[in-house]
């Protein structure tokens, strides 16, 4: 774990991206698709943390981009290539671009200057999406990686932005997947080993002396 300073350094607002992953009606809320991970992103306290976590960006001045996953009512470019896709085709709650299903969900306030990324294909909210060029044009140093689910979307977040040359950091305690005891098995095997692990209080702490922020 490194120390307050060294995630402070890490975390300037300057040089920092938040991003939500796939917290949207249709998949953390109260009709979800996938009921059993909505009801765990809640429990868990993870929805309302990053929630937390997005009203602390706004107020420090860091840039936040919500990841949103959807489908064209016509289902034209969307991934079969595995058996997830083939599984959220039949079920009852489609996340069909424009519908409630994909708008970011409750407690999360989404904030004029945020950037709101939709993809239509695909395990992951960097790879064939805007976010990279995104990123790139933004300065950004540091990807703070927040959502669901840690079993896929999660995951493939981190080493896309591992790969593409970000420092990712992950907040423990805003992630879900399902079992519950998933998650933190995947933190401390896999997520720990490639990106830097905290808690939502500890990267809060590190903006509370918010510092001038100048962007391109």
């Amino acid at each position: 774990m490194p120390s307050h300073e060294q995630l402070r350094e890490l975390l300037d607002p300057v040089t920092t991206v938040l991003l939500t992953v796939e917290c949207q009606q249709g998949v953390v809320g109260p009709d979800s698709a996938l009921p059993e991970l909505a009801k765990e992103a809640r429990s868990s306290g993870a929805l309302a943390n990053v929630a937390r976590l997005v009203a602390g960006a706004h107020e420090s001045g860091v840039q936040v981009i919500h990841a949103i996953a959807e489908r064209r009512p016509d289902g034209r470019g969307a991934s079969r290539n595995a058996r997830l896709f083939r599984a959220a085709e039949r079920l009852p709650v489609q996340q069909l671009a424009g519908s409630t299903a994909v708008r970011v969900a409750a407690p999360i306030e989404v904030a004029e200057e945020d950037f709101v990324v939709r993809r239509l294909h695909g395990l992951s909210p960097v790879q064939g999406t805007e976010v990279d060029a995104l990123l790139r044009n933004l300065g950004c140093r540091t990807l703070i990686v927040t959502g669901v689910s840690a079993n896929v979307a999660v995951p493939s977040a981190v080493f896309d932005a591992v790969n593409r040359g970000y420092t990712a950091v992950v907040p423990t305690d805003a992630i879900a997947g399902v079992p519950s005891d998933y998650t933190p098995a995947m933190i401390r095997n896999t997520l720990a080993l490639v990106a830097t692990v905290a808690t939502t209080d500890e990267v809060l702490g590190c903006w509370k002396r918010p510092r001038p922020v100048t962007r391109a």
